[in-house]
């Protein structure tokens, strides 16, 4: 990928031979405020498929804190590496040094791979690390909200399809039951849906099942795509949309907490083509960066999940404009999120007096 053509103002590349620390972090938009994105720490193949993994969160990041209704920009940082084992204090602290660097041009936080916990080791070298631990004060952990968003985003999608908000009665599944993907489905059975799992790690699926028995469980996405089901959550890595799957989903919602959902662009248009809502993940998913960013202000739970619960409202409007203009609901978000880019992004040129 040309990282220079990509449209992105600051990439990073992090290099620290000692701790062992290789990491890029991208900044894509500061139009609404500092680019604001959580660390991942993943064990990429090439450095290549990293750089192209952040260049693309970090633009997720973007829009998602626009269509949040949010003052900051986007961006996003990746660590290379296996968190299990080469996760260290001093490769924490190497990163959290880098983060400082960019003087609060890139707020960081937490994201697969990376925990409250880590990030109070990063906010001793930086003032720019957030979606940090309790005890330090920080919000804890913003997956909690993240779910609370996706479910908020498919009551919605059950709104516009079915004309009532509720899971109940419904059969909803679920791939990737972490962070996120426990949580919500949490939500799903105290709203009465059926859920069927699937993860790749055994573990997280029987800790699932033991907090809810009536959970089914199923070897793989790939057979989780072909079991009945009126809604289909992706909930662990991205690019999970692709030509094969959506053409054999049964599912009318998609509505997941992944990042970057959509193999390519055109899955979009593929989904909506077979008549199936799709719920733009970096709408439904925002709930996790409005609790950090909550927390820049004196983290209060009450008042980012009441922000959250908005994401109800943001997701029907979407739906409806995606309705009236006849394109993607994917599409129409991104209009909604770069006009406000747009519109409020360029109260930054007008100079206020000091």
């Amino acid at each position: 990928m040309d990282v220079l053509s990509s449209g992105h103002e600051q990439v990073v590349f992090c290099s620290d031979e000692e701790s062992g620390l290789r990491a890029v972090i991208a900044i894509h938009s500061t139009a609404l405020g500092p680019a604001l994105g959580g660390t991942r720490f993943y064990p990429y193949p090439t450095e290549e498929a990293a750089v192209a993994d952040v260049l693309a969160l970090a633009r997720g990041m973007s829009y998602k804190n626009s269509l949040a209704g949010l003052d900051l920009g986007g961006g996003k940082g990746v660590i290379i590496g296996d968190p299990r084992t080469d996760k260290t204090e001093a490769l924490l602290r190497a990163y959290g040094r880098f983060v400082e660097s960019l003087g609060g041009r890139y707020l960081t936080a937490c994201d697969v791979g990376t925990y409250n916990a880590d990030l109070d080791v990063v906010a001793r070298e930086t003032r720019f690390a957030h979606g940090r631990s309790e005890a330090y004060g920080g919000c804890g952990d913003s997956s909690v909200l993240t779910a609370y968003g996706v479910f908020q985003g498919m009551r919605a999608a059950a709104q516009h399809c079915w004309g009532t908000p509720t899971l109940a009665g419904r059969t909803v599944a679920v791939a990737g039951v972490g962070k996120v993907g426990s949580w919500l489905v949490g939500h799903l059975v105290d709203d009465g849906a059926d859920v069927v799992v699937t993860d790749v790690d055994p573990a997280a699926v029987a800790r699932l099942q033991a907090r809810y028995p009536k959970v089914r469980a199923v070897a793989d996405t790939a057979a989780l795509v072909r079991t009945p089901h009126d809604v289909y959550a992706p909930c662990a890595l991205g690019r999970a949309l692709d030509e094969e799957s959506v053409a054999v989903l049964p599912a009318q919602i998609v509505c997941g907490g992944a990042n970057n959902q959509l193999a390519t662009p055109e899955i979009a248009d593929r989904l909506r083509e077979r008549g199936i809502v799709y719920a733009p993940d970096y709408l439904v998913n925002a709930g996790g960066v409005i609790q950090v960013e909550d927390e820049r202000h004196g983290f209060s739970f009450a008042r980012a999940q009441a922000r959250v619960t908005g994401i109800y409202d943001v997701a029907l409007q979407v739906f409806r404009a995606a309705d009236d203009e006849r394109v993607s609901p994917a599409v129409a978000a991104d209009r909604l999120a770069e006009e406000r880019m747009r519109s409020v992004g360029r109260l930054a040129t007008i100079r206020l007096p000091r």
